[in-house]
């Protein structure tokens, strides 16, 4: 996998530990909500209103939370109507994802609601659920020096050597499915399907592969192989959404 350039600066690396982002919350002493305090019944009236609503929703739990302190001189449909506006680019990208764009490094996919941001060394952006670990999104971004990704390659053969020395550990035993290309604005992207065995789980897996800025961008996402029937189509949500662009 030398020949493809993608071990430089140790940046796929096998072992790698998960730190999960906490949200930024508002501590008592500096909550914006000591002044104009709504009464208990007013509070417990809104929750019942919109609790739904930031379930389906979670980040506007955090977003919104100064305009909860000052319901006493805004209605609860307006709370929910301000709070919708704070996820109108979710809501506008696709139902059920959250859309991510990484302006520095020229990128931008979506992900399912409900996963959480991890951090995991040498790797660009990480998403994944908290109750089914198997089930993620990631993005690494290395330097290249190639201009279009068939520089490598035909789909087939890229895919090979990346799932056997990339996308899967020695202790894996991994086996492509397909292997297609496609183009949007004039660059092109290679899609990968596979399977990676391990001694106690099957993963079934998805990965977009493409160059663009001088960088070697892969998006791989995925879910164990027996959940893969119903995360699927979110999962050819994900890769599909995977775009670069210009920076």
């Amino acid at each position: 996998m030398h020949q493809l350039g993608l071990y430089k600066d140790g940046l796929f690396r096998r072992n790698m530990s998960f730190i999960v982002r906490s949200e930024h919350g508002y501590s008592s002493s500096t909550s914006p909500c000591k002044e104009d305090r709504p009464g208990r019944r007013q509070l417990l009236a809104l929750g019942v209103t919109i609790s739904p609503w930031l379930l389906l929703y979670p980040q506007t739990s955090v977003t919104c939370m100064p305009l909860l302190c000052r319901f006493d001189s805004i209605s609860a449909v307006d709370i929910l109507i301000m709070c919708f506006s704070c996820n109108s680019v979710a809501a506008e990208a696709k139902k059920g994802f959250i859309p991510v764009t990484d302006k520095k490094d020229g990128y931008t996919f979506l992900y399912p609601f409900g996963w959480q941001e991890v951090v995991v060394q040498g790797e660009d952006k990480v998403f994944k659920d908290v109750i089914e670990p198997l089930e993620s999104v990631s993005v690494n971004v290395i330097p290249s020096g190639k201009e279009n990704i068939r520089e490598f390659g035909p789909p087939q053969q890229v895919a090979e050597t990346l799932i056997k020395k990339v996308l899967t550990s020695p202790s894996q035993k991994p086996k492509l499915i397909e292997a297609s290309e496609h183009e949007v604005d004039g660059r092109t992207y290679y899609t990968i399907e596979f399977i990676a065995q391990a001694p106690n789980y099957t993963r079934h897996a998805l990965s977009a592969v493409c160059i663009g800025n001088g960088k070697f961008y892969t998006l791989t996402t995925g879910a164990n192989e027996r959940r893969w029937e119903k995360m699927k189509d979110r999962l050819k949500t994900v890769v599909e959404s995977f775009q670069i662009f210009n920076v």
